[in-house]
């Protein structure tokens, strides 16, 4: 294995293990709404399913980073393989094996997955909790809610929109990877570049709608200001990718990785900056009413700046320093995509277990955390080898 895909599935590890860590840490920051029953607008739960009352300042700092930079570099590594694999596969094989892999997986994680990690949301305030009467509620609501698993569909439609352009617009798939070839040796101009796709593509939707704003319709919810701009961090990886991991700008003794510390130190600063920016403009009025809504452009162009150096820095950094073979991020990174399936289930209930325990919020975020990794992990594997078995009994069954 190369140097660069030992880099990019620690990479890969390192991304799984911060989205529970961010979930996990989310009953426990300061900044959150009151808790409200299941059945009660404006449904809170659907970003904070627990509200725990033991909190701390710091834990929302700390999940401010992934905030604002996260979902950009899960759609920006999900892009990276995506022309290869069509180039491989050709486009018929390419989407039966997505809506395979990632539909179905969808269908039914809302179907039965989604209920039972939010049955605690209903149990904190019902007198006598019983799963009948959370059913009845959970129906009531004008809308199935999909969790983190949103993510799987709008990652669908992606990989349909490339296999579309694969099929019928294949020049404009090898003109990216020309350009991303080309970049190898000039990140600078290129960071350029990709820093303002993402943000002309979150711009004009930032205008009307705030990033924690959510559109929904039936089982598909999605961020109406965010998906154009997490378009362009797919594209940009689906580029990257067709142009060659090995040779083009994730080389690993490339110029991006021997300017790690450059590109750390913008999406630190940038980072930073836009935390500050928010706290002046943000309060409770409507969108562009606030005390200096001449900042809210500036602020919505730092947060696409924070993005995209931000996926610069994180490739830059184990480009440098991960291109080395680790058991546990092996691990991790085979696991990754059923662990991001099962966590949810495992955050949720552990902290409605965490809730009569009189600890620290640091303390019950790490145990959330830490409990949650494994326990996802271990079902992540479960539910391999159960599909494993499930094959080989399939194949013994087929008439030789």
């Amino acid at each position: 294995m190369s140097n660069t895909s030992l880099s990019l599935g620690n990479l890969r590890a390192f991304a799984i293990v911060l989205v529970v860590g961010f979930h996990a840490t989310l009953a426990y920051v300061v900044f959150k709404p009151e808790p409200l029953p299941l059945a009660t607008p404006p449904y809170a739960w659907k970003a904070f399913p627990i509200s725990d009352p033991t909190q701390w300042f710091g834990l929302d700092v700390l999940c401010a980073f992934p905030y604002v930079t996260l979902m950009q570099l899960m759609f920006f590594l999900s892009g990276l393989f995506v022309w290869p694999s069509l180039r491989r596969k050709g486009t018929a094989t390419f989407v039966l094996d997505r809506l395979w892999r990632l539909g179905v997986p969808f269908i039914l994680g809302v179907a039965v997955l989604m209920p039972v990690a939010h049955y605690p949301v209903y149990a904190v305030s019902a007198l006598n909790p019983t799963w009948p009467d959370f059913w009845n509620q959970w129906l009531s609501v004008p809308f199935w809610h999909s969790g983190p698993l949103w993510f799987l569909w709008v990652l669908v439609a992606f990989d349909l929109a490339a296999a579309a352009l694969y099929r019928f617009a294949p020049a404009i798939g090898e003109r990216l990877a020309a350009y991303a070839a080309r970049a190898a040796d000039a990140p600078g101009r290129s960071f350029i570049v990709f820093a303002a796709a993402a943000a002309l593509a979150y711009l004009p939707f930032a205008a009307f709608f705030r990033p924690w704003d959510w559109a929904q319709l039936g089982p598909f919810s999605f961020q109406p200001s965010l998906f154009a701009h997490y378009a362009v961090f797919f594209f940009a990886g689906l580029g990257i990718g067709a142009g060659g991991l090995e040779t083009g700008l994730l080389r690993s003794d490339g110029v991006l990785a021997r300017r790690w510390a450059m590109w750390t130190s913008v999406a630190a600063v940038s980072f930073v900056a836009w935390m500050l920016l928010t706290a002046v403009t943000l309060d409770d009025k409507p969108l562009g009413i606030g005390p200096l809504p001449q900042l809210n452009v500036v602020v919505n162009l730092v947060f696409a700046l924070t993005a995209a150096a931000t996926c610069f820095a994180f490739a830059g950094i184990f480009l440098r320093f991960a291109t080395r073979r680790w058991a546990v991020a092996d691990e991790l990174s085979k696991n990754a995509y059923t662990i991001y399936l099962f966590h949810y289930l495992f955050v949720v209930w552990l902290q409605y277990a965490l809730l009569a325990l009189m600890l620290p919020a640091v303390v019950k975020a790490v145990i959330a955390f830490a409990a949650a990794l494994l326990l996802s992990w271990a079902a992540s594997v479960a539910a391999q080898r159960l599909l494993g078995h499930a094959r080989k009994f399939g194949a013994a069954l087929r008439p030789s």
